[in-house]
């Protein structure tokens, strides 16, 4: 959700912010701009559009200067035009801001009164506005910045440049995520550390509350209370050599085919293949005792979830309450005693998880991330955490970070099905087997490429679709509904096939395409009695099956892949990369945008 860059340097400091900026793409955006200042004034250019709209601006119109800040957004309050494009420049003070000022409305109307004249829709412009009323009583621009960011309510992160000030930018963080990079005599300020890691991998990440006054000789921070604050600076593993897209046409393509390599490492993190046994390391809370989860998230982490809570309950006879973090939070859920939460995220720092999180653990229960960004808030925030080894996702539409999630919750419950003593040492070595095969058999279903692209494009000119699925194969159908919205607009819903008859079955035509996910586990018959009835009322099938369930079904189905058979556990790991695939082909043939489609962004750090 936005993204922001700042750079107290020596070179010039627009290219430097405009390859920043291309490096937050992936969190979403609608606008663009980058401030600098210029002989001791602030210059900006802004588009609106994607970042080439910008660049073509700036190479008509170059900025010189070597201190500046840079900001993509995805419009909220405002829309997405030039004039409610950031940087936000008020006589003097330039902002670039992601989040919401929940009191916006309250300080425009006391500054419109004083003879503030606005020239923009948003929330955003309040703070130069204030910043600069400060000024004019008589503040230095840092006590201003902190006096006009002690006003502010809701979630936020924010950077503040000043005219005649080459030597400063004050950032601050409440709810959004905002880190510090230091170099050598040069600082940066940044949404994440991948934005800044072609120029530091020395970062600072800012806690709630925070407001830093950064110069060249480093960062003062002052936490909640005004009083100075030490943050610990961290090295970071990323490297600006990870988001290239190689000879892929979209990130989405290069992320779905690195999944075999990403769930090897996940898996290789918590599983001994010479004895077969899933390895854990130490939990804030003990499996064999634990007398219920709670598993919370949002979008297809949320769905990753749902997955889990089947595994939980089945191998290891573990209940487990699931939700949204959205609804969770403000539910006022009763835990029982000892109930532990498992919170998932691929960034870290989505709002709702966060909240969820913070409120679990405000009530005394031990919390575990599971999380792809191992320096984000959620792991440092959460009691532990466990990384998953997705490496920097870029397309918007989550994929191997999904499939990395899911490894890492199959090695949870089989870890709570051995701590409790429901697993058989010769079950959980066939697991432990049936995990280390994963990414071979995926490779196979990536084979399959071409079949799925040609179904692919019939499926292209569908208004409506619909997705089946049993036990586990439920939330995978739910992922798969949702990565066809996301990424080519088709309008497409995921129902646990046992529901069809209790009213999706009206939604069945000849025009409608129903997609299958049914291996043959234990609910293949009940399944397979589904499809029938699809069948029966004119509905084109998709089945995703293996060998046996194609044989038995593949002539009632309109268009057939024939997956390979794995262990019934660990088909959602497999399953989930043929539904991946079509909705990538299916995008394609549309000419949507992929990797950054319509209204979406990457990480959604606001309510």
């Amino acid at each position: 959700m936005c993204g922001i860059v700042g750079v107290i340097g020596r070179q010039p400091a627009a290219p430097l912010l405009l390859d920043a900026l291309r490096r937050l793409e992936y969190r979403g955006y609608d606008s663009a701009g980058i401030a600098t200042l210029v002989d001791g004034r602030i210059e900006r250019r802004r588009a609106s559009g994607k970042l080439d709209r910008l660049a073509a601006r700036l190479a008509e119109d170059p900025l010189p200067g070597t201190t500046g800040i840079g900001h993509t957004r995805w419009a909220t309050h405002g829309a997405p035009t030039e004039d409610n494009a950031h940087p936000h420049l008020v006589d003097g003070v330039a902002i670039v801001h992601n989040g919401i000022i929940e009191n916006f409305a309250e300080l425009r109307a006391e500054l419109v009164a004083k003879g503030h004249e606005f020239r923009s829709q948003t929330d955003t412009e309040v703070v130069p506005h204030l910043v600069v009323e400060y000024i004019a009583r008589g503040l230095p621009p840092e006590e201003a910045a902190r006096a006009a960011i002690r006003r502010l309510t809701g979630a936020f992160a924010l950077a503040l440049l000043f005219r005649g000030r080459e030597d400063l930018i004050v950032a601050a963080r409440k709810g959004a995520p905002l880190a510090i990079g230091y170099g050598e005599g040069e600082m940066y300020v940044g949404s994440d550390a991948l934005a800044l890691a072609p120029l530091t991998r020395r970062i600072q990440y800012l806690e709630d509350g925070d407001v830093a006054l950064v110069t060249a000789a480093g960062a003062r921070i002052f936490g909640p209370d005004d009083r100075p604050v030490e943050r610990p600076i961290l090295l970071t593993a990323l490297s600006g050599a990870l988001i290239g897209k190689g000879n892929h046409r979209h990130f989405m393509e290069k992320e779905i085919v690195e999944q075999p390599a990403v769930i090897g490492d996940t898996l290789r993190s918590f599983a001994d293949p010479a004895t077969h046994r899933i390895a854990l390391p130490d939990l804030p809370f003990d499996l064999a005792t634990v007398p219920r989860l709670l598993i919370c998230a949002c979008g297809t982490a949320a769905y990753a979830g749902l997955v889990g809570k089947y595994w939980f309950e089945k191998l290891a006879r573990l209940p487990v309450d699931w939700d949204i973090a959205s609804e969770f939070r403000y539910r006022d859920w009763p835990l029982v005693p000892g109930q532990a939460g498992i919170f998932v995220s691929q960034s870290g720092e989505t709002a709702d998880t966060l909240a969820a999180m913070r409120h679990v653990k405000a009530q005394g229960h031990p919390t575990l991330a599971i999380v792809n960004v191992p320096e984000s808030t959620l792991a440092r925030e959460s009691s532990a955490s466990l990384r998953t080894l997705a490496g920097p996702e870029i397309g918007v539409a989550s994929t191997k970070a999904f499939t990395t999630q899911l490894a890492t919750l199959a090695c949870l419950a089989i870890g709570a099905a051995r701590a409790r003593g429901l697993l058989p040492p010769d079950r959980e070595a066939e697991l432990a087997r049936a995990l280390d095969e994963v990414p071979a058999r995926m490779l196979q279903v990536l084979e399959q490429g071409r079949v799925i692209e040609a179904i692919a494009e019939e499926i292209a000119g569908a208004r409506d679709v619909l997705y089946i699925g049993r036990g586990p194969m439920y939330p995978i159908a739910l992922e798969g509904a949702l990565k066809l919205k996301e990424i080519s607009y088709i309008h497409a819903e995921g129902y646990a096939a046992g529901e069809l008859k209790h009213g999706p079955i009206a939604l069945v035509a000849e025009d409608v395409p129903v997609i299958v996910v049914c291996p043959s586990d234990e609910l293949f018959e009940k399944t397979a009695s589904n499809l029938q009835e699809v069948r029966a009322r004119g509905g084109r099938v998709v089945l995703f099956s293996d060998r046996a369930g194609v044989e038995r079904l593949g002539d009632f189905a309109w268009r057939s892949v024939e997956l390979p058979t794995v262990d019934p556990f660990v088909a959602p790991l497999l399953y989930a990369v043929p539904i991946q695939l079509l909705a990538y082909h299916t995008a394609v043939a549309k000419g949507t945008d992929v990797d950054q489609p319509r209204n979406l962004a990457k990480s959604v750090t606001v309510e």
